[in-house]
C-alpha cells in the first residue's frame, strides 16, 4: 500500500468537544491538502463540513450517540435524519452496548435496521467494553442490520487503555464474523505504525484525529528506503 492509497483509509476525526469553527475548517483543509477519506465529526458540525468538503470526494461522517449508544431510539433516528439534511454523507453510530451485554439482539437489531436504512452507516461496537463472544455477536447483528461496516470504538471506550496488539486481535473477531463488511479501527491510533498494524490485521478504514502525521510518516519511512 502506498501513501496516497493510505490516505484515503483515513477518517480524519475531531470529536473535541472544545472544538471551534476554526477548528473543523482546519480539519477539514487537512483532509483536502492529504487526500484523506473523510472528516468525522459530532452532529453540529455537520453543515460546516458538508460546506467545506464541496466539490471534493472526501466523505462527510458524523459521529452519533458516543460513547455507548444509550440515547432513547428515537433521540438516535432524530439526530441521523437531522444528519441527512445537513449534509453527511455516512454515519458511525455507536451500537447500544447495554443491550448487548444483556442480550437483547432483537430490539439492537431492530434500532439499527432503521438508521441503516437513512444513510450508509458504519457501527462502532465498543468493543473494549465486550467479551470477545460479544464482539462476535454484535459483529453478526451489525451485518444483520444492513451497515457497510463494523467499527472498532469511540474515544471514551476502554479499547483506548488496551494494547494494539489486543485491538487488532478484536479486528480478527470481527472480520470473520462479519464477512463481506468494511472494518474500521479506531481509538488511539496515532502513528504510520500503529494504521499499519491495523491495515495488516483486517481495518479497511482508520478513525484518528492523527490522520496528518499517519501520512507525513508514510512518506518519511518512503524516503528512508530510497
Amino acid at each position: 500500500m502506498n501513501c496516497k492509497q493510505l490516505a484515503k483509509t483515513i477518517d480524519h476525526t475531531n470529536i473535541d468537544h472544545k472544538a471551534t469553527a476554526k477548528d473543523i475548517k482546519k480539519t477539514c483543509a487537512e483532509a483536502k491538502k492529504y487526500g484523506l477519506r473523510g472528516v468525522d465529526v459530532n452532529p453540529q458540525w455537520v453543515g460546516l463540513v458538508s460546506q467545506e468538503l464541496a466539490g471534493s470526494d472526501i466523505k462527510t461522517v458524523v459521529l452519533i450517540d458516543p460513547p455507548m449508544g444509550l440515547s432513547s431510539r428515537f433521540r438516535r433516528l432524530d439526530l441521523c435524519r437531522q444528519a441527512k439534511k445537513d449534509g453527511a454523507d455516512e454515519l458511525d453510530v455507536v451500537i447500544n452496548v447495554i443491550d448487548i451485554k444483556y442480550e437483547r439482539y432483537d430490539e439492537v437489531l431492530a434500532d439499527l435496521k432503521e438508521i441503516c436504512k437513512i444513510l450508509p452507516t458504519k457501527i462502532i461496537i465498543g468493543s473494549g467494553y465486550l467479551t470477545d463472544e460479544e464482539i462476535k455477536k454484535a459483529s453478526e447483528i451489525v451485518k444483520q442490520a444492513g451497515a457497510f461496516c463494523v467499527k472498532t470504538a469511540t474515544e471514551k471506550d476502554p479499547l483506548d487503555r488496551i494494547e494494539l496488539k489486543e485491538k487488532a486481535r478484536h479486528l480478527g473477531i470481527m472480520k470473520k464474523a462479519a464477512p463481506g463488511l468494511q472494518i474500521k479501527a479506531s481509538a488511539k491510533i496515532q502513528t504510520y505504525k500503529d494504521a499499519l498494524m491495523m491495515i495488516e490485521a483486517g481495518a479497511d478504514i482508520i478513525g484518528t484525529s492523527a490522520g496528518v502525521e499517519i501520512v507525513k510518516g508514510c512518506r518519511a519511512s518512503l524516503k528512508r528506503r530510497k
